[in-house]
């Protein structure tokens, strides 16, 4: 977790940590194309990440995940202990960590080989959060904001303020996320490999709402609730896509209507 108090410079100090000699190098390399980083060191594993960090108090970690012995993830929790904890970039070259690295608050999620221009825009969302949190630091908050996704050849940040709805495709999520238009057609969906009901705990119960054994809803989504008959109710979305509502959580749904 980025420590409130640590302030924001033209450049952040930074420290490169990965168990590949050439990653390193190539990190070096696009550090130096970066006009707000300073490296000040790297690391070759976890131990030496800890050590480094409580020496140079660095801004930022170029964190690789998987390395022997200490990985990445574990480095990251031991780090968010310390007073003034740096920054976390996760650079690697697997995309199945990408839930993990969400629950130790990683800033972004870079896969290999990480081109110049995304490793900006991840530095970008790091000078950003701490002029955020000088401003007013943020309060700890059980419920998560955001969600790390695959998508083509990249991991995509989605707030979960921008998703919808939520439906289940086996044992994947797919998050529907509206577009310009304001409905599912023009807008993108995207699939997270997690059950729905871990997905159901980790979101704000006041903003969204679980209508079905597959489906999840956004509150402020839902139009209207409609009776269709036989003891059966749809949930008429603002997009125009209707869900049925399953017995086991109508209750909860009429609620909605102060019924």
């Amino acid at each position: 977790m980025v420590d409130d108090m640590r302030p924001i410079s033209a450049q952040l100090k930074t420290l490169i940590v990965d168990d590949e000699p050439l990653a390193i190098e190539r990190l070096q390399l696009l550090c130096a194309r970066q006009e707000h980083i300073n490296l000040v060191g790297t690391a070759s594993d976890g131990e030496a990440a800890i050590r480094l960090t409580e020496q140079l108090e660095p801004d930022l970690l170029l964190l690789d995940i998987a390395m022997p012995g200490m990985d990445g993830l574990e480095v990251a929790k031991k780090l968010s202990r310390f007073q003034k904890a740096p920054a976390i970039i996760f650079v690697t070259a697997f995309d199945k960590f990408a839930v993990e690295a969400f629950g130790v608050a990683a800033i972004d999620y870079l896969l290999k080989p990480v081109e110049t221009e995304r490793l900006s825009i991840a530095v970008a969302r790091v000078r950003e959060r701490y002029s955020e949190q000088q401003i007013a630091p943020a309060e700890d908050s059980p419920w998560a904001e955001e969600f790390w996704v695959p998508y083509r050849s990249e991991l995509r940040r989605i707030a979960a303020s921008e998703i919808n709805r939520i439906e289940a495709e086996r044992d994947y999520m797919r998050l529907h996320v509206a577009g310009d238009a304001g409905n599912d057609a023009s807008g993108t969906s995207y699939l997270l490999h997690q059950t729905i009901t871990g997905l159901e705990g980790r979101l704000n119960p006041e903003q969204f709402i679980r209508l079905h054994r597959s489906h999840l809803v956004r509150r402020d989504w839902i139009g209207s609730l409609r009776h269709d008959g036989g003891g059966i109710w749809m949930a008429c979305l603002k997009c125009g896509t209707e869900i049925r509502i399953g017995r086991t959580h109508l209750a909860e749904a009429k609620k909605l209507a102060g019924r």
